[in-house]
């Protein structure tokens, strides 16, 4: 069986090489954090020598809005951002999460659960063992967790994290009991499956990663590098989401959206005042980002409305 909490890192090595990608859900058009991600995620690829793929994670239909996947590759497209592979949607590949499902199965690494809940409310949600009142038809599937086990990493941009995965979050879900499968597995697959060296992402996936680095240790996958990007903020201080219907892009203005995600990046603004159309933009923006000036903080879209917000 495998350890519930290994200590060491996953024995398989992660590619050589760099490769990042940017995975948006379809839940609403890409906005002004969706920029920040995503331009941010190809300037590291590109500042590294190295590829930027796209990911479309559509795991939940019940929450897609409709054309928002090809609304946001189409927005992608007109900021000159451009994957350096095929785009693969996350929605036919129900075989490959099954199949490490099943060895997490087998191996007692996972087991179904009939928890709903409402069952986990008195251990504020977290699951330590079943409580489960009734038995449901279909039983979600979670990975087990040892009683202590706590993940560290260090990120390029926060520094060393660490969390105990079973007290902060139990045993997490793989597989839901409406049939859906869950992002942390479906992710984890998917960067090992796609050779995904560096993930790059905003911050509120920050918690999520202990998670992710635990399960690719229980699979036996590389565990890639990790850079979790400042998120965009509301007036009020609460991130901009696609399911809060943040104002997307305008994506008629191109060059001040781009200019505006350089300095929310805290890159030096001058370094492409001279830069004219998308394409020199963007070559000006790899010849001089600099990852060290990545800031820590959140970024308030108050103070950046010139392109956060659409113009009337």
């Amino acid at each position: 069986m495998i350890d519930p909490c290994p200590s060491e890192p996953a024995p398989a090595a992660v590619p050589s090489g760099y490769r990042g990608r940017f995975a948006p859900s379809p839940t609403g058009d890409l906005h002004a954090g969706s920029l920040l991600a995503a331009f941010g995620s190809w300037l590291l690829a590109r500042a590294a020598g190295g590829e930027w793929w796209v990911r479309i994670e559509d795991l939940d239909p019940p929450r897609e809005v409709a054309g928002a996947a090809e609304r946001q590759l189409d927005a992608l497209a007109n900021l000159g951002l451009h994957p350096d592979a095929p785009v693969v949607r996350q929605s036919g590949r129900g075989e490959l999460y099954q199949q490490a499902v099943d060895r997490l199965l087998a191996a007692g690494r996972a087991f179904a659960c009939h928890c709903s809940r409402t069952d986990l409310l008195a251990s504020g949600g977290i699951h330590r063992q079943c409580v489960a009142r009734i038995r449901r038809p279909r039983p979600a599937i979670r990975l087990r967790v040892a009683d202590v086990c706590r993940i560290e990493f260090v990120d390029a941009v926060r520094g060393r994290q660490s969390q105990d995965v079973a007290a902060e979050v139990g045993d997490f879900v793989l597989k839901r009991a409406d049939g859906y499968w869950a992002y942390q597995l479906a992710v984890v697959v998917d960067d090992a499956a796609q050779g995904i060296t560096d993930v790059v992402r905003g911050a509120d996936l920050l918690d999520s990663t202990p998670r992710q680095i635990l399960l690719q240790r229980a699979l036996g996958l590389p565990t890639p590098h990790y850079a979790h990007l400042p998120l965009v903020t509301d007036a009020a201080g609460n991130k901009l989401s696609k399911s809060d219907a943040a104002d997307p892009l305008d994506l008629a203005r191109p060059l001040p959206a781009l200019r505006q995600a350089w300095r929310a990046l805290g890159q030096d603004s001058a370094a492409l005042e001279r830069a004219i159309g998308v394409p020199g933009l963007l070559a000006a923006a790899r010849d001089r980002f600099d990852p060290q000036r990545i800031p820590k903080a959140a970024i308030s879209a108050a103070s950046h409305n010139t392109v956060f917000t659409i113009p009337d």
